[in-house]
């Protein structure tokens, strides 16, 4: 059986690679999506263009008028039948 001195030391030298690995990886990563965001053109933001004005009247959260009366309507009547 092999000496547990040499062991710890092989165990250390192995963990010791991994984490300098890592940081070497972790660091190229951030330095190359950095030189990236300076390189690569910036989306350009779209204009929005205003919605002509809808003949039939809608309330604030976009939905129409007749809908909102029919479904007052639908829901008068189940609670009607269901008191």
């Amino acid at each position: 059986m092999a000496d547990l001195g040499s062991l710890l030391w092989e165990a250390a030298t192995i963990m010791a690679t991994g984490m300098v690995v890592v940081f070497v990886f972790l660091s190229t990563l951030i330095y190359l999506v950095q030189l990236l965001a300076r390189v690569a053109p910036k989306d350009e933001i779209p204009a929005i263009k205003p919605q002509p004005a809808s003949t039939v009247a809608s309330n604030h959260n976009g939905v129409q008028s007749d809908v909102v009366a029919a479904i007052t309507a639908a829901v008068h009547q189940y609670r009607q039948r269901n008191a």
